[in-house]
């Protein structure tokens, strides 16, 4: 608008469809808009104010003979989010703000000719308000430490009914009109990081956190579809903590031409949630009836080498990790691997200027499969196949990787108008990674059991134009 006004508008909307046969359909997508204005207050501090929207579901289709009916599950968030800069001095830079936000959430709604035991109960309501303080602060040229406190809270908002559980018995119904508040949650994070430069070469990095998830994902035990379901916090579920540590160190090579650095952290998590075993997701009359809570760890190494001079840039990253669970009712009461679980995660970019028009890139990533429950055997109850299952993310997918190429056209400058053509091809020598693994028995031979992988997406080719002006 002027030199102290400026307005920032983006939107995104995408959506993927699946199918087999008109059968049976699976389809997801997400929506998001955001308007932004930043104002330069004075030469010392400055503030954004955004208003953001965002969406997303997953839809689940089901259709044959006198068979019909969908299962969807949404999330709505609405936000306000205030942000202030203010340079202290030479020394200081702070940053605070708040920030207002409304979801609105149904992990499942039900519609069709068949009739389930659950209802449109399970969708509910919260509000989240939070302000932070943050300052970074460097007192010479070789220290810079980062410190800060966010304070949150999330309010379950009405209309809605609640059920509480007290040891997985049914204790009490609590009915919320609407607007009306229930229960609310409050939250500290304090955040502390160290950044010391040893000298022109080298530097050490150190960091503390807490943070807090007022919004939960609901996984499939079997894992690999888009059918996951959030759902805030209720009078059972609690607000998600991860506290964490972590210590890093880099160093840069042949004047800067080179970066390698390398980090170890150490995360434990509180009030984690997972499904109960053999859990009834379809006929519930409530979903938090069939969920159990406990604990969580994730620990590794990470190291990354970046070449950031030269016709040739990139960095290849490497992970070692682990993440786990640890739940009474699931697994004998032992840690278990987390569905998040990838021990071994790699990753190697590349860009190649050939001159200055046409350059090349390229991707490529490979990690290990996700953690998932496979059947250990099986029987037939009334002609209907029953699994039983090991324990809980025992067993893996195939480990997944792929490589991605593309080029890029960049064509001449006309005045403030620039523009680039992209060409790609996503997944080049189409390695068919597991979207999903089922099981059902041969048609042959029901004693014997086969085990079907889909894939999706062998080659993709894309075509993309930027441009600015």
């Amino acid at each position: 608008i002027n030199d102290k006004h400026r307005i920032f508008i983006s939107g995104y909307s995408g959506k993927d469809v699946l199918g087999l046969n008109g059968a049976f359909g699976l389809d997801w997508g997400n929506q998001t808009a955001t308007i932004r204005w930043n104002y330069i207050i004075n030469p010392v501090i400055f503030s954004n104010t955004s208003f953001i929207y965002s969406q997303y579901y997953n839809k689940t289709t089901i259709s044959g003979g006198e068979t019909d009916f969908n299962i969807e599950s949404t999330i709505k968030d609405l936000s306000l989010k205030q942000d202030f800069t203010y340079f202290l001095n030479a020394q200081n830079t702070m940053k605070f703000g708040f920030q207002i936000s409304r979801f609105s959430l149904s992990p499942r709604t039900f519609s069709g000719t068949v009739t389930f035991a659950g209802d449109d109960s399970f969708s509910k309501n919260g509000l989240e308000n939070a302000i932070y303080f943050n300052n970074n602060v460097t007192p010479n040229d070789f220290l810079i430490i980062s410190y800060g406190l966010r304070l949150s809270t999330y309010t379950m908002l009405g209309q809605g009914t609640y059920h509480v559980y007290d040891n997985g018995e049914k204790s009490e119904t609590i009915i919320l009109e609407k607007g009306q508040f229930g229960r609310s949650y409050f939250s500290i994070e304090p955040r502390f990081t160290l950044n010391y430069r040893i000298d022109k070469m080298q530097s050490l990095k150190f960091g503390l956190a807490r943070n807090s998830q007022n919004l939960h994902l609901l996984s499939n035990i079997t894992g690999g579809s888009p059918t996951d379901q959030w759902i805030g916090n209720t009078y059972n579920i609690k607000p998600e903590f991860a506290n964490q540590v972590s210590l890093g160190y880099t160093r840069n090579f042949k004047e800067d031409q080179y970066e390698v650095t390398v980090e170890t952290y150490y995360k434990f998590m509180e009030n984690q949630i997972d499904y109960k075993d053999y859990a009834d997701l379809q006929n519930a009359l409530d979903l938090e009836d069939q969920l159990l809570f406990g604990i969580g760890r994730s620990y590794g190494l990470e190291l990354i080498i970046k070449k950031k001079t030269g016709k040739l840039t990139g960095w290849i990253s490497y992970a070692l990790t682990k993440t786990e669970r640890k739940i009474d009712g699931i697994n004998n009461n032992d840690w278990y691997n987390a569905r998040q679980d990838r021990p071994h995660d790699l990753s190697i970019v590349f860009t190649y200027q050939i001159n200055p028009k046409w350059s090349v890139s390229g991707l490529f990533v490979y990690n290990t499969g996700n953690a998932v429950t496979f059947p250990i055997g099986k029987y037939n109850l009334n002609g209907q196949t029953i699994y039983q299952y090991s324990e809980r993310n025992a067993d893996r997918l195939p480990d997944y990787h792929r490589l991605d190429l593309s080029v890029n056209y960049d064509f001449k400058k006309r005045g403030a108008y620039e523009s680039s053509l992209n060409f790609g091809v996503y997944n080049v020598y189409g390695r068919e990674n597991a979207y999903t693994i089922t099981f059902r028995d041969n048609p042959d031979d029901p004693t014997k059991t086969e085990a079907v992988q889909n894939s999706l997406f062998r080659w993709v080719p894309s075509i993309t134009y930027n441009f600015k002006f």
